[in-house]
This record gives structure tokens, C-alpha cells and sequence, in this order.
């Protein structure tokens, strides 16, 4: 298997404790800029309104299998949240577009460190990507405990 990023992303969080927890939860820019080679891959992209964004977390604990996350003192399995740090540490992100220049896309909703390695983009879509159903039930006890 072979990965390899198609850009990079420019970011205002530096560091992991600067990062929102999701990327929704912010209303800071961040830069996505495509490598010249893929810059034809960017034509009609400003015709999404929102973009999935898959990227590397390169400064993730790799040997991570189960933690703590921020919604209780449970431990969880990597699988069973949505952890950076994990075996394989791709992130997956839904941001708006906000404009392109040239292969530049400014974005908000981004919870992307910086310099942090873009590995694809897609238009994201609520009529095929949202399950209005869909849930995790240990995240929705914990949100009804406060």
C-alpha cells in the first residue's frame, strides 16, 4: 500500500492542545494547498459547498489503541472513538469551502494541525454522505449526563 499526500494543510493550531476537539466547533481559516502536480484534480471543486477532508496525523501516538476522550473518564478503544492517536492515524474532516485561489482552498471547520499532511479531497454531499439516524451510544450517554 502506498499513501501520499497531495498537499499540505496551513493551520492556526500549532500544537495538539490548540485544536478543537472537531473540526465543526471552530470558526478559524485554515489553508488546504494541493501540490502543483494535482492541481488539475481541483477543477469544479468550488462548485461543493463543503469538502470531506482526509489528512495524516503525523505528530499522533502510533501505538495507541485505547484512551480517554474529552466526554468522560471511560477508557475507549481507538476504534470506538475518534482519537487521533491510532494505529493509523488518517483524520477525516468536513469543512466549508470558503474560496480557491489557484491551488489554495480556504476552509473553515478544519481541526487540522499545522503542516499537517493533506492525503485527499472530496466534495462532501448531505443527500449521499449524512445518516440523520446514525449515532454512538456511549457519546450520546455522556452528553446526556450534562
Amino acid at each position: 500500500m502506498e499513501l501520499k499526500p497531495v498537499g499540505t494543510i496551513h493551520s492556526p493550531f500549532k500544537a495538539s492542545g490548540e485544536a478543537p476537539h472537531q473540526g465543526r466547533h471552530t470558526q478559524e481559516i485554515s489553508i488546504l494547498e494541493v501540490f502543483d502536480q494535482f492541481a488539475p484534480g481541483l477543477k469544479d471543486v468550488e462548485e461543493a459547498s463543503h469538502l470531506i477532508v482526509l489528512y495524516w496525523c503525523d505528530r499522533a501516538d502510533r501505538e495507541k489503541l485505547q484512551g480517554r476522550t474529552p466526554f468522560g473518564p471511560e477508557i475507549r478503544g481507538v476504534f470506538a472513538c475518534r482519537s487521533p492517536g491510532r494505529p493509523n492515524p488518517v483524520a477525516f474532516c468536513v469543512a466549508k469551502l470558503l474560496k480557491r485561489e489557484g491551488n489554495r482552498l480556504y476552509v473553515r471547520g478544519l481541526d487540522a494541525l499545522d503542516q499537517s499532511p493533506l492525503v485527499d479531497i472530496k466534495p462532501y454531499s448531505a443527500g449521499i454522505d449524512s445518516y440523520p439516524d446514525a449515532g454512538i451510544n456511549w457519546f450520546e450517554r455522556a452528553g446526556a449526563k450534562k
